[in-house]
């Protein structure tokens, strides 16, 4: 992805949360919510590959599938790495206990 992709990824990616979280602000559920996007993600994906007339014959469902599961252990990676960085500043600031 080029500079540009990646922020309009970003950019794409935020707008995708913020109405998200204005539906939780409505009071709809978040589990809901998660379904939702992602029944409209593969609504999406689809129609990125096959139009508004065709679908994705088994192949490419198991392509999107691995495209959604590497990007889902990127979130992963990056949610865990960004606790272990908070994690020791939060410590030498003495907000966070050392105790077990």
């Amino acid at each position: 992805m080029s500079n540009t992709e990646a922020e309009q990824h970003a950019q794409c990616m935020q707008r995708f949360i913020d109405t998200a979280n204005g539906m939780k602000n409505e009071g709809m559920p978040t589990r809901v919510i998660s379904a939702a996007l992602m029944t409209a993600s593969g609504v999406y994906a689809t129609y990125t590959v096959a139009g508004n007339n065709g679908g994705l014959n088994p192949s490419g469902v198991e392509k999107v599938t691995a495209a959604y599961k590497q990007s889902l252990e990127n979130i992963q990676k990056a949610k865990r790495e960004q606790v272990a960085t908070a994690a020791p500043a939060a410590q030498a600031a003495g907000t966070v206990s050392s105790e077990s």
